[in-house]
This record gives structure tokens, sequence and C-alpha cells, in this order.
């Protein structure tokens, strides 16, 4: 009875796992480049040049910042959605998590060499890479996360051939062609 359920259910569980790690690597890099955009401009700069400065407790502080702002923002979601306003509850919701991403993601660029001068910290995010790597592995050694990747490589290819500019350079091209032979 276990094997039989294992075998239905770990396909189902990799598909998800690869589509989420998937969604993840996709939304990773636009809210780092995001993010790096909002860092060049003056006044944040200054600001991301005090916080990487500061020291390991000071660090740690400002690194668990955002998901302490973020927690009336998600009450009030869940109020919205207890009210019967449960599409904005969700947006609202979806909206704090990834801006409180990118925050921690930004901060923690930001703070991790003071960071892991903690050794309980260092400590604690070698093991937390480590069981990563080891999900990572599992799933990138799927057949769905290389279904997925032939998926991405077939989207990348098409949006290469149409993507804008390339449209236009071959409308010109044709209409060129229809003249020389006319």
């Amino acid at each position: 009875m276990r094997i039989g359920l294992k075998v239905l259910v770990t396909p189902v569980l990799m598909t998800v796992a690869a589509l989420l790690m998937f969604i993840e690597e996709v939304l990773w890099e636009a809210m780092k480049r995001i993010m790096a955009a909002i860092g060049r401009l003056p006044l944040i700069h200054g600001l991301e040049a005090r916080v990487a400065g500061l020291p390991p407790y000071g660090a740690a502080a400002v690194f668990l910042l955002p998901g302490a702002l973020l927690l009336p923002v998600k009450i009030a979601a869940l109020w919205l959605m207890a009210q019967g306003h449960v599409v904005l509850g969700i947006e609202l919701i979806v909206s704090a998590k990834l801006v409180g991403t990118a925050l921690v993601a930004r901060i923690f660029i930001l703070t991790r060499p003071s960071l892991t001068t903690l050794a309980w910290f260092a400590a604690m995010y070698e093991w937390i890479m480590r069981w990563r790597g080891v999900l990572y592995g599992w799933v990138k050694a799927s057949a769905a996360w290389r279904r997925i990747e032939a998926t991405r490589a077939a989207w990348r290819a098409w949006y290469a051939k149409w993507k804008p500019g390339r449209f236009g350079r071959r409308f010109r091209a044709i209409r060129r062609l229809q003249r020389r032979a006319a």
C-alpha cells in the first residue's frame, strides 16, 4: 500500500516542487534587478551603505525588520478576507509577500558579511544552504524539472525570434524584397 501511494504521489509532488523552484528563480532574478535599480537612487544608496556598515546584531535587527513591519499588513489582509473581500485580501497578502521577500533579499545581500561573523548565524546559514542544495538536487534530477527547463528553452527561443524590434525588421525586409521584385 505504501509503495503504491509513493509511486502515485512522488511525481505530483516533484512537479509541484519543480514549478515552485522555476517560479522562485524567475521572480528572484526579477526582484534582484528591481531592488538593485532602486538601490542606485541617491537616498536609497546612502541608506544601503549605512545598513551594510552595521555591526552584527544591528544587521540582525535590520534583517528582521521587514517581517515585523509586514505583519500588520498581513493581519489587515486576513481581516479583509473575513469581511468578505477575499480577492483583495489575497492580493494584499501576495503583494506583501513579494515586497517583503524583495526587501529581505536586498537586506540580506547588504548584511550577509556582518551576519556571518556571528557563529550561530553562520552555522544556521550553512545548515540551511546544505539542505537547500540537497533538495534542489533531488528536484533538478527529476523528469519534471527537465520538462520545465525544456519548456523554458522553447519560450526563450520563441521570444528571441519574435521579440520587439525583430518583427519590424522582418516586415521591412519583406517590404524591400517586394519592392525589388516589382
